[in-house]
């Protein structure tokens, strides 16, 4: 069975939405939209935090220490 929906169908329950039927590939395009904001959310929140910086002799000693 085929089934193919121009737009997205919304399915009722006692008259109200409870679910929507959409093509997979907007439901793809859709994830992927959410994770790039995801994302953006989180770097606007990391580039809040002050950044603190090492030298690269105390980042080399540390790593010869393992």
């Amino acid at each position: 069975m085929k089934a193919s929906f121009a737009e997205p169908e919304i399915v009722t329950k006692k008259g109200k939405p409870v679910s929507v039927i959409l093509p997979i590939k907007d439901y793809q395009e859709m994830l992927e939209r959410l994770e790039d904001a995801e994302d953006v959310a989180y770097l606007k929140k990391a580039r809040t935090k002050p950044l603190h910086y090492r030298p690269l002799e105390d980042v080399l000693a540390d790593l010869a220490k393992k």
